[in-house]
């Protein structure tokens, strides 16, 4: 189990669950547009938000920010110390610096001295573009240079006293961002931050992290996470959440499956599921509903479901695990069905 860290009101590791992060993409200084994303990634069940802090106007923003922000504030500082000293003065609950790049050891320092009188938390770590020289031309572009790169920023902060630090080392590559993770959780116990970077648009990127992301929380390493998109970041927040309720980390919403179909299908089956998913999507219950295309393998191959309807023959049959519980006819299957969804999921407390 890793170290708690917390940011704000929020904990990270120590058996916690999963927090999803993602990054607003407008200039912190815009402060009533940075608010509305936070309004909204917050109703979407983000637990955390990151910021970027480019100059003296968007460190003093934070202040007016977080009086507002229901989410903790994290500051994504780089090259420039005094920001960083500017942002926790403002309150961030936590900064995000690269100590190689954010000055000499004496500003550092100063760094690790305000982190630890206000309590802010840290993250550290390295992606595939800032390998360190040393550990390049020792192990060359690999998973183990990515790792000891992070471990290398880990160790100086360690050295001024910082230890409520969280970790991050990322690929664009998703094997690499695998072995690396993997190899830093054989290493430390400080929670880590868990993301394929620069994965890219929405098609490929959603791919690409939920096989990186999604291998690392099934090896039980990751304490958080972000699904990094060139798309709206209300996206990367919602396939966070579908990506931990793929891996069965988040259990409070209504599952559906359903069969590809096939020639048996013989009523309008993907019609039927798109109205389902749309009466059950802002759902907040743990129920597993099964949506088939025929009566010959549905019942049996979704007999785990709480309730399942197959059809067929202008008729459907809704079953409860597994068994037939009653057959209607097509036209009014919809509707009957989600009836009955809606009664079980007003039985669960």
């Amino acid at each position: 189990m890793t170290k708690t860290v917390k940011v704000g009101n929020i904990a990270i590791g120590g058996g916690t669950p999963v927090k999803i992060q993602t990054m607003c993409d407008v200039k912190t200084s815009k402060i009533s547009d940075v608010i509305k994303e936070i309004e909204e990634i917050y109703n979407l069940g983000c637990d955390i938000i990151r910021l970027s802090v480019k100059d003296d106007e968007d460190a003093k923003a934070i202040k007016a920010i977080k009086k507002s922000s229901p989410l903790p504030i994290v500051a994504d500082i780089h090259f420039d110390y005094r920001l960083c000293l500017k942002a926790i003065e403002n309150g961030a609950d936590k900064v995000r610096i690269n100590p190689g790049n954010i000055g000499s050891d004496d500003k550092l320092f100063e760094v690790a001295k305000a982190l630890k009188s206000n309590g802010v938390a840290v993250r550290v770590g390295s992606n595939s573009g800032s390998i360190e020289k040393e550990f390049y031309l020792k192990f060359g572009r690999t998973s183990v240079a990515l790792a000891e790169s992070a471990l290398q920023k880990v160790a100086l902060l360690e050295r001024f006293g910082v230890d409520d630090i969280v970790v991050s080392a990322k690929a664009s590559d998703v094997k690499t961002t695998v072995e690396t993770c993997r190899y830093l959780h054989q290493k430390i116990n400080y929670p880590l931050h868990l993301g394929v970077t620069e994965a890219g648009s929405l098609d490929m990127g959603v791919i690409k992290s939920s096989i990186g992301i999604g291998s690392l929380l099934l090896d039980g390493i990751g304490d958080t996470i972000r699904v990094s998109l060139t798309a709206p970041i209300k996206d990367e927040v919602l396939y966070a959440k579908r990506i931990l309720r793929s891996v069965g980390l988040d259990r409070n919403f209504v599952e559906i499956v359903s069969c590809p179909t096939c020639g048996r299908t013989a009523y309008d089956m993907k019609g039927l599921l798109e109205k389902v998913e749309k009466a059950t999507k802002n759902i907040n219950k743990p129920l597993k509903v099964a949506v088939m295309g025929c009566v010959v393998n549905g019942p049996g191959e979704a007999k785990e479901c709480d309730i399942g309807i197959a059809g067929g023959d202008k008729k459907c049959v809704i079953f409860k695990k597994g068994e037939v519980y009653k057959t209607v006819e097509e036209d009014l299957a919809a509707e009957i069905f989600i009836s009955e969804i809606n009664q079980l999921l007003s039985e669960i407390e």
